[in-house]
């Protein structure tokens, strides 16, 4: 499943990167547990996150399909920097329906959730703005609590 979904990931070539990720993966796994003994069923997704990294137009030169693909998914990025905003300040509206990304990982980003994030750096000096803006993300991130998870589990009678 997930090798089909690779090939169907869309990579081109930049001025930055000789292959360039021009969208989002997202692949989710619903499962589910059951204790016929007891009569309890437990459920939860499992949800894995490629993002495609933000993309300096100056530096990418991306024209047509690719400055398109680089905006998109800027915007994408920026509207997940909003929500993580949101989560960590606590505000009462967390804007999650301002992407498609942002919307469908609403329940990995908040509420009754475990979240952990990776993050990319490139050990190049020519990339150093771009590294120093990727760790500041993380950190962001880092300062966001969501709550703690609790266990998805219903009777069954």
């Amino acid at each position: 499943l997930i090798a089909t979904a690779k090939t169907n990931r869309s990579v081109a070539k930049t001025a930055m990167n000789y292959q360039s990720s021009r969208s989002h993966s997202v692949f989710q796994l619903y499962m589910e547990g059951s204790n016929t003994a007891k009569g309890l069923v437990c459920g939860s997704t499992l949800c894995l996150v490629d993002l495609a990294g933000s993309e300096r137009l100056d530096k990418s030169r991306s024209t047509g399909e690719r400055l398109r693909e680089a905006q998109a998914i800027n915007t994408s990025l920026s509207c997940l920097g909003l929500v993580i905003l949101s989560l960590s300040n606590k505000e009462a509206h967390v804007p999650y329906r301002n992407s498609k990304l942002t919307h469908l990982l609403q329940n990995s980003l908040g509420g009754n959730s475990k979240t952990l994030m990776f993050v990319n750096v490139s050990p190049l000096e020519e990339d150093f703005h771009e590294s120093l803006n990727t760790l500041r993300f993380a950190s962001q991130v880092n300062e966001c609590t969501i709550g703690t998870a609790q266990m998805n589990r219903k009777r069954v009678l």
